[in-house]
This record gives structure tokens, sequence and C-alpha cells, in this order.
């Protein structure tokens, strides 16, 4: 039976460890919703007040012992599992022309990505450089072999949350093609596991761009970063660790450019905590802000647009929000802020303009209400698309042509 479930999950996963992948998360949530069973109905057969703490998690007696076996039996099944698992013959990884494998398994990062990481989850996403759905060799040799095209303007994609490399293709476009045919940049796409914290991919981001301009087989001219809304606030951590470390690409570093991106923070992910903050007075609704908290610290990050490590804690039961600052955009670097509107255009009438959807016009052009607090740029390095939402920031034709106009503009 198990070798028959297997060969159904084939037909979406590639290989044996995205099967144990699948099946420790399985495992894991049947244990957690055990513990908010029990943590409810000791809750409730305490006859708890309804607001303040509750009586404890764990119920006694029989009810207890129902619990513990019930969880026992499931760590179990898990281990069971995960050994059937590992000894099943291996299969070539098969071929994912369409990507929905990859793009199922992105979201999950970026939802449960700290988590994966920390459990050493199969599924979790390693950050890779990649072309064409495939990961590019850090070998000299092998790196002009894998992109015939290679130029000395290296053109480097950062996707956004849940998202992977083949997300920046929509309705046929993709700004970093394009781009390559029309101004001759090498576009490469990186891949990451967005559900860790933000400065933990910016800092190795750093890194392996580093080591992948050493190995670009011609030398590099300039760098351009193009980031789709989390996607820009890694590639500015990035930058921000590389000044720090005086690694060498940040001196070729020419445009930073910024689609859709959070820099003053997203509103639904504030609005998600202050949910939280309040359920979680009260016992009886206590344990379902697990659910809430199951969100990983990359999206917890979008709260304030942070790009550094935080210096207090990322725990959503604080009652206090963490400190925060905005930090500068990087120095002598051309950078260009674009946000969406929904809006079919500034003068419809809103007082306010209308964010994409996701993330507020304000956020994504860095223009705080206290002067101090917003980015130093010039005003036509600040633009908004309207009729645009966050997704269509990708295949818009206006977004383009402002990208490529940005481009082809002298510094």
């Amino acid at each position: 039976m198990l070798r028959m479930a297997a060969c159904r999950w084939r037909a979406c996963v590639s290989n044996n460890d995205e099967l144990r992948g699948i099946s420790r998360l399985i495992v894991e949530a049947i244990e957690g919703v055990t513990d908010i069973v029990e943590t409810q109905h000791r809750t409730i057969s305490a006859v708890a007040p309804p607001i303040g703490r509750g009586r404890g998690e764990r119920t006694g007696g029989i009810s207890g012992l129902v619990y513990r076996s019930i969880r026992g039996i499931n760590r179990g099944v898990g281990v069971a599992l995960d050994v059937a698992l590992r000894r099943l013959p291996a299969v070539p990884a098969l071929t994912r022309t369409s990507g929905k494998a990859d793009s199922l398994i992105a979201i999950l990062n970026g939802v449960l990505g700290d988590h994966l990481a920390a459990q050493a989850n199969p599924l979790a996403i390693n950050m890779q450089f990649r072309r064409d759905g495939k990961a590019l060799p850090t070998d000299k040799t092998a790196l002009r072999e894998r992109l015939p095209d290679v130029g000395d303007r290296l053109l480097v994609l950062v996707h956004g949350l849940c998202m992977d490399d083949r997300g920046w293709t929509r309705d046929g476009h993709d700004h970093g093609q394009a781009l390559a045919r029309d101004r001759g940049h090498t576009p490469v796409y990186l891949r990451y596991n967005s559900g860790r914290h933000i400065a933990d991919n910016g800092r190795e981001f750093a890194e392996q761009l580093d080591r992948l301009v050493d190995a670009w087989p011609v030398p590099i001219r300039e760098i351009v970063l193009l980031g789709h809304s989390m996607g820009g606030l890694v590639s500015r951590s990035a930058c921000h660790w590389a000044e720090q470390h005086g690694q060498s690409w940040r001196s070729r570093l020419s445009a930073l450019i910024c689609l859709g991106t959070p820099h003053l923070g997203a509103p639904l992910e504030r609005a998600g905590h202050w949910v939280s903050s309040v359920a979680a007075l009260s016992p009886y609704a206590t344990p379902f802000t697990r659910l809430a908290a199951i969100r990983s610290v990359g999206i917890r990050d979008l709260r304030d647009g942070s790009i550094l490590p935080a210096a207090m804690t990322n725990d959503d039961a604080q009652p206090h929000r963490r400190a925060h600052r905005l930090e500068p955009l990087p120095e002598d670097v051309r950078c260009l802020l674009i946000a969406a509107s929904r809006q079919k255009s500034s003068g419809s009438g809103a007082r306010r303009p209308i964010g994409d959807g996701l993330v507020s016009v304000n956020s994504a052009l860095g223009w705080h209400r206290d002067p101090s607090k917003r980015f130093d740029l010039v005003p036509e390095a600040r633009q908004t698309c309207h009729a645009t939402n966050h997704l269509g920031l990708l295949s818009s034709k206006d977004v383009y042509h402002r990208l490529r106009q940005w481009l082809a503009t002298k510094r």
C-alpha cells in the first residue's frame, strides 16, 4: 500500500526525499491539531474565565492518556514512514515542465520555510542561482557552457514571498529575458527560501553573489538587482551586508530596482499580528492563535519591512512592536522604486492612493509621513503604475517600459 501511495505522489514530486518531507509535515500537523484540541479541552473542562490565562495545556486522567496515545501512535507512524521511504528504490527526478510542483513547494517555504529549515526537512529550498528552471554551476568553464549569452552586464532577478524563479514568467512575459533582448543584460534568477529571515537571506545572497562574480566567465562591468516584493528587501539586505564586509561585487552594482516592495511594511501582516495579540487575551481563543503563529519569520519581517537582524524577539506573543528604522538605500547606486495601484489613474478622486492589493503605494515608494524617515531620492526615482495589481507588476508593459527607459538613462 505504501508503494502504491508513493507512486501516486510521484506525479507531483520528483524524488523520495520530497515524499519524506511531505510525510513529516503530515505527522507534525496531526500533532499540532492534537495540541490545540487538548488545550481547548482543558480550558473548557476547567471552566476558565473568558479573559486571562488558561489552566494549562495538558489534561489528566483518562483524557490525558488518550491524547498521549494519539501522539505516541502518530510519532511511531511517522518514524515508520520515514524509514520505509528511505528504503524505497530511488527513482530519477522527473522533469517538471509545468513547474506546478516547484510552485507548491515555494508557497510551502514561504509559509513554513523557517520551520522546514530548522527541521532539516527535504522540502526546504536551498538558495541558488538559476536559469530556465535549473541551477547554475559554480565552475567558470561550466558556467560559460551553461550561459552561451554571457556578457559583462549582469542582471539578478529576486522573486518575492511564496514564489520562485519561474514566477518571473507571467502571461508570456519575463522582464529578465526582455532586458536581455533589448538592453544586452545577462539575466540570472535567485531562488531562495522566502520563509527565512530577510536578513539571513540577504547575507547568503550577498555571499553567493560574490562567488558568482568570481566565477563569471568574463569581467563584469555592471550589476543590476531587480527585486519583486520581498525580493527588494532581500536585495537591500544583501547590499548592506556587502558594504559591511567589503565584498567586491558591491562596487560593480550600478542599479537597484524594487517592484512593489513593502519598504515601510505590509498592512496585512500588521493586521495578522494585531488579531493574534487580541485573541491571546482569551484562554478560549489562545489555542487557535497557534494557527496564526505558524506563519514564517519571513512573513513576520514584512510587518515593518525589516532588512537587518532584529534586536528584539520576533515572537508574536510579545505585546510590543520591534524597534525598527528605515535603513537608507545603498549609496552611489541608481535606485528606482515602482509601486502598483489598482486605480485606473491618479485622478480617480480617491483621497489616498490605492495600493496593489498587498502593498500600499507609500510603502512601495518609501514615502513615510515623517520626512526624516523617507528615502532620499529624486522625484523620477519614484514611479506608480496604475490599473496594476501586485503580481501584475511582473507582466505589465508599462512597468517594463519604465525599466528599460531607466536603465537606458545615463547615471
